[in-house]
């Protein structure tokens, strides 16, 4: 994950701490000298090389922050944990973060799947999703007081770039091999609808399964 994202995420995150100090004690996660926050990544899973060094940008910015004295003079400490790119393991996860650890807010979670599935755990207790590591519609749509999404979504991404692709190159057909779940559903989605924007239908369709390595189909 490049390091101005992190940046960003986590710049705009204080912003959000620097109002929840101001109710420190009616907040959860924000104690006198702390602010608890968490992110669930993929560590041991599919695609756990993004997840470690999203993980490992996290860190260094909260211990950047920590060093320049924090949020108000309160420390930021980062919880850590791992999903294996599984809906089933991330509601786990985002279950011991609000219930157990008590945070403040759950930032760059990755996966639309794993977003989706964790949500509904997290705003029942008032939990912030930040700037998932996803860019399905769901982590803004519909509107939130709790969702705080950063970039444009793989639906309209795809629409506009499948149908300016396939003009430029002046395909005949157009097909996809998209992933098995909420993730690859939003991206050929999107693509249908470019193709339809243009007069062009899908052809042939196929998916894969989380984690696979054989593409036979």
């Amino acid at each position: 994950l490049p390091r101005r994202a992190l940046a960003t995420c986590i710049a705009a995150a204080s912003a959000l701490l620097l109002a929840a100090t101001a109710h420190a004690q009616a907040t959860q996660g924000v104690s006198k000298g702390e602010i608890l926050i968490a992110t669930i990544q993929d560590l041991s899973g599919p695609v756990a090389a993004y997840g470690k060094a999203a993980r490992n940008g996290l860190q260094l910015r909260v211990d950047e922050i920590n060093e320049q004295g924090g949020v108000h003079g309160r420390k930021i400490r980062l919880l850590v944990e791992d999903n294996a790119y599984d809906p089933k393991r991330a509601v786990l996860a985002t279950q011991k973060l609000v219930n157990q650890d008590k945070v403040f807010a759950i930032l760059s979670h990755i996966g639309t799947p794993m977003n989706n599935a964790s949500m509904p755990v997290q705003f029942e207790k008032n939990v912030i999703n930040f700037m998932p590591l996803s860019a399905g519609r769901e982590m803004y749509e519909p509107v939130h007081k709790l969702k705080f999404a950063s970039v444009a979504s793989y639906f309209d991404t795809m629409r506009m770039n499948v149908a300016k692709l396939y003009k430029e190159k002046g395909a005949k057909n157009a097909c996809t091999l998209y992933q098995d779940d909420d993730y690859g559903l939003e991206v050929v989605r999107g693509a249908e609808a470019g193709l339809k924007d243009i007069g062009v239908a899908m052809g042939e369709k196929t998916t894969y399964k989380r984690g696979a390595t054989d593409f036979s189909s």
